[in-house]
């Protein structure tokens, strides 16, 4: 399958339509795939909390628009961020599991593929740092 930018113009609507300001795209072939790929549509003012992943790594691919990548230790303090963009010095990031993370969109029209570990689940509240 091929993605064009009229797909990425669909999502990219949909999550400004959308009031987390976020849309994704499955890319799972088949219901019995337990694996998480996705095309993620975001766009700034979209609250993505500092959380990890405890039993999964994330792989992070930018696909258009900017973002700011951040790490943290385990008192939210930032340890690591990057500016992140296609054709930029970071357009692809591997977080290790149980890594705190966040993001900041910075441009209209941000899209992302990710890809982690196993089946979806929501995170759970320990995962997420307050």
């Amino acid at each position: 399958m091929f993605f064009n930018q009229e797909l990425l113009d669909k999502l990219t609507e949909q999550a400004r339509e959308n009031p987390r300001l976020r849309q994704s795209y499955d890319l799972r072939t088949t219901a019995e795939d337990n694996s998480q790929r996705m095309l993620n549509a975001m766009e700034p003012g979209t609250i993505m909390p500092i959380h990890r992943h405890a039993s999964t790594s994330e792989t992070m691919v930018m696909v258009r628009g900017k973002l700011i990548e951040r790490f943290y230790d385990d008192q939210g303090n930032i340890t690591e961020e990057h500016v992140m963009e296609p054709g930029g010095e970071y357009a692809i990031v591997q977080i290790p599991a149980g890594q705190w993370h966040s993001l900041e969109v910075l441009e209209a029209g941000t899209v992302i593929f990710e890809a982690k570990d196993g089946a979806y689940a929501p995170l759970k509240d320990e995962d997420i740092l307050k």
